[in-house]
Order: structure tokens, then sequence, then C-alpha cells
């Protein structure tokens, strides 16, 4: 057996981001995510059920508790918990209209 061919069944590739790494990044984007809680299915139906912003989001700022969270002064916008949302609840809008909101 070549060294090519040994394999360890135990390796394997781990990445886990850390919220923080990078600082503050929040004030990177003008897109903020924003979540309907009576559309999201784990706020809907008060359970943990789907919960694939948590699953797919890059920064590890989408909290796995209900109600769903993200953490602003660390999200830097990607918009990808708004994509892998089935239910439609979270919507990315700009910045300035959230802090209008508030």
């Amino acid at each position: 057996m070549t060294a090519m061919e040994k394999k360890d069944p135990f390796i394997a590739g781990i990445c886990i981001p850390a919220v923080g790494e990078a600082g503050k990044t929040g004030d990177w984007s003008d897109l903020k995510p924003v979540i309907d809680q009576a559309k999201c299915i784990p706020a809907s139906k008060n359970k943990p059920a789907c919960f694939l912003c948590w699953l797919y989001c890059p920064d590890a700022v989408v909290t796995m508790t209900i109600p769903v969270t993200i953490d602003l002064d660390y999200c830097k916008g990607c918009g990808i918990c708004a994509e892998e949302c089935p239910a439609n609840a979270i919507k990315m809008v700009r910045k300035v209209e959230c802090d209008e909101s508030l």
C-alpha cells in the first residue's frame, strides 16, 4: 500500500465559524435581515423545527432558539439566511429602514 492509498476514516475537514473572529462586522453591509416571527417555523409552531437560517449562516450569528434572533453586531448582511428560509420569514432590508423603524 502506497502513501496515497492510506486513508484515515477519522480525519475530516471541520470548519466552525466563531462570532467575532473578525471583530464587529455588522456595519459592513447596507442590508440587514429582519425576521417575521409570525412566519418563522420555530416561532409559529413554538417547537424546534427548521432552523435552516442557523444551519447555513456562515458567521454563526443566528441563534437556534425560539424565537430565532440574529446578532446584527456581527451579521455581514450576506442574505444566505433569507435565501434558505423555506417560509420566507427573513427579508433583507436596507439598514436605514431598520434604524428608522426602531
